[in-house]
């Protein structure tokens, strides 16, 4: 039976670890596959930690892995090495881990590695030698959409910009990627930068409080997750020279944002683009522990798609259904063809 954890994790698993205890539950006959997740506060994670779950589910109906396990943080990088420290006393065969930090997980990453447990960090990768990285290009992505909203602005203005999970891989490659976006644009103005930990509700709050001090804002560059909706709402809520004249603001793949988009783009021609990395990873990144599992040889550092839409297919995404993240479902068959191959 699979265990899906989300409390904090007990203490003496870590206590455990120190001593040298070293507990197998796991055994090439019956694997185990473990997700190690260190933040389930947005959508985007939510529906990261099903795909993974649907992948896993379908391969214990195929009889592939005997048990599968997930491990929900808080975003603390003491509870994710807690999850580690619990997994490799369980002597799972696979751990999926998207890190809390690139290098303060590193440590128990070795450990893992050196108990003979696949690694594979994803999305927020460590840098550990020893693990696979499954990542997104965020710097190339996030500075293509950059390029296009300062386009869509004339390349001048003020702008917002919104950050992601604070401490996160991801989060520093993103704002990384806009800075040098926004270092050529000397007549845009940042007047604020705020946390909206790719949350709706972080988000919209984080805008609502700055907004009455700044002047008026011509685009808002996000990172995803949900937080383009909530800033978007943050917005029409304070009306007054923004009503009818919204700002440019980067759509992360939030459905509700896309549908907010495409009624405005009806009404009055609103346009904006939206990007996002896929939550679908988690099923990809369950998928290649299998693959590599079963003996399959993958790169070192492999990178995943993401999904862009803009004036040219918005039409197909304005019926989507809200409260969810853009994403395609990634196959064992996807990870053979795109990632092994």
């Amino acid at each position: 039976m699979r265990k899906h954890i989300t409390s904090a994790l007990l203490a003496t698993a870590a206590t455990a670890l120190t001593m040298g205890v070293s507990p197998a539950f796991a055994s090439p006959e019956a694997p185990v596959i473990a997700l190690a997740n260190s933040f389930y506060g947005n959508t985007w994670r939510h529906q990261m930690v099903e795909a993974f779950e649907e992948a896993a589910e379908q391969a214990m109906e195929d009889g592939q892995i005997a048990e599968y396990i997930v491990l929900n943080g808080d975003g603390s990088v003491v509870q994710q090495n807690s999850q580690m420290a619990e997994l490799i006393l369980k002597g799972v065969d696979v751990i999926a881990i998207n890190a809390a930090s690139e290098t303060a997980v590193n440590g128990m990453i070795e450990r893992a590695c050196e108990a003979g447990i696949i690694v594979i960090s994803f999305d927020s990768v460590a840098s550990a030698p020893c693990n696979y990285q499954l990542n997104f290009d965020f710097l190339g992505y996030k500075a293509e959409q950059a390029e296009a909203v300062m386009d869509m602005i004339g390349g001048e203005g003020n702008v917002i910009v919104v950050r992601g999970v604070a401490g996160s891989a991801p989060d520093e490659a993103m704002y990384s990627a806009q800075q040098s976006v926004l270092e050529n644009y000397p007549d845009v103005n940042v007047v604020a930068t705020v946390y909206g930990q790719a949350t709706a509700s972080v988000a919209q709050s984080a805008i609502t409080n700055v907004l009455p001090s700044l002047p008026k804002v011509d685009a808002v560059l996000a990172q995803g997750g949900s937080d383009d909706v909530g800033i978007a709402q943050a917005f029409i809520q304070y009306g007054g020279e923004y009503e009818g004249d919204m700002p440019i603001i980067e759509g992360g793949g939030g459905t509700d944002f896309i549908r907010w988009w495409a009624e405005a783009n009806a009404e009055n021609g609103y346009e904006t683009i939206s990007m996002n990395t896929t939550p679908g990873i988690g099923g990809a990144a369950f998928w290649l522990g299998l693959s590599l599992l079963q003996g399959a040889e993958a790169p070192q550092q492999m990178l995943m798609p993401v999904a862009t839409v803009n004036s040219d297919n918005l039409d197909e995404y304005a019926d989507v259904e809200p409260g969810r993240i853009i994403s395609p479902s990634y196959s064992l068959e996807w990870v053979q063809e795109n990632l092994l191959n």
